[in-house]
């Protein structure tokens, strides 16, 4: 297999050329060489917080993208069979956010696999991101000027209304992935801030934009005043790391909807306000809650 045909793959992977080492030590060498790791792949463009969102928690999201030429591009969390970028028949370019593999550098890849899609006839799946050289960013190829508007669907069937081909495996690529959405919605009153069921318990996730420790800081500073919640019966349960941002969680009263947290989400929000704008230093109760915070993080990416 060439060089150039090696797919991308997480460096902890087995290497695709078949050597059986794994690929950040054989060809994601080469891969990390030229695109180094980059804490926040989306900073810079319009709405980082949501970009997150659509990659990491929103099963299912679609949402118009400008390139500098005028084209649109629909962005959505996830293509059939995980492929990152599509042209389709009738000419339309699609890019999807949930991949496999990648090179550390989350908008450098999609912006590849989205040159392939444009330069591929129609009808052709990109299938795969290829391994990294350099080239634009998404930050170079898109009108930052167009806002992200997000429109979260309860299943991926979306993917039939946008036209896509439904072979044998699309088709099947779509039951096995629509038996798995987590139902979600999202918080129309703030940003990037989206409403989950899981099981029979509901959740709010909120991707924020603020300096990771500041924001800590100021989760800690509210917790010790009993002014974490988002509402009577919810409870801050903690946050993870996700393209360098953090994203706090709530539970919620059973049966909440994401419209029940459009309110609470703004109040919130005030509150949180106020606490990152507190600079005096941390008492011990709030440096001790700031421990836990800490203690109990995860990194998605």
């Amino acid at each position: 297999m060439a060089a150039e045909q090696i797919p991308v793959v997480g460096l902890r992977e087995p290497c695709p050329c078949g050597s059986g080492r794994r690929y950040k030590a054989c060809h994601g060498r080469a891969v990390a060489a030229v695109a180094p790791a980059i804490a926040r792949p989306f900073l810079g463009l319009p709405d980082e917080c949501d970009w997150v969102a659509m990659r990491e928690i929103v099963p299912a999201a679609t949402a118009e993208l400008r390139l500098l030429d005028g084209r649109e591009v629909m962005l959505a969390s996830v293509l059939p069979m995980a492929w990152p970028a599509l042209h389709r028949d009738d000419g339309r370019l699609l890019l999807g956010l949930q991949v496999q593999g990648g090179s550390g550098d989350a908008s450098r890849d999609l912006a590849a696999a989205l040159e392939r899609a444009i330069a591929a006839p129609a009808g052709t799946a990109i299938e795969s991101l290829s391994r990294a050289t350099p080239g634009p960013r998404l930050q170079d190829l898109l009108d930052l000027t167009h806002p992200l508007s997000v429109q979260v669907h309860e299943g991926l069937d979306f993917w039939v209304s946008t036209g896509t081909e439904m072979t044998e495996d699309v088709k099947a690529s779509l039951d096995q992935a629509n038996s798995s959405i987590v139902p979600s919605g999202k918080v129309g009153s703030v940003a990037a801030a989206y409403w989950c069921r899981i099981g029979d318990k509901e959740f709010l996730r909120w991707v924020q934009p603020h300096d990771e420790d500041r924001l800590t800081d100021a989760l800690a500073r509210l917790r010790v005043q009993d002014a974490d919640r988002l509402g009577p019966g919810t409870k801050f349960v903690g946050a993870f790391r996700a393209d360098g941002l953090l994203v706090p969680v709530w539970s919620l009263v059973p049966g909440s909807t994401a419209e029940d947290m459009a309110e609470p989400a703004v109040d919130f929000g005030k509150r949180l306000d106020q606490a990152l704008a507190d600079d005096r230093p941390l008492s011990s109760d709030e440096r001790r809650i700031r421990g836990g915070i800490i203690s109990r993080q995860v990194t998605l990416r």
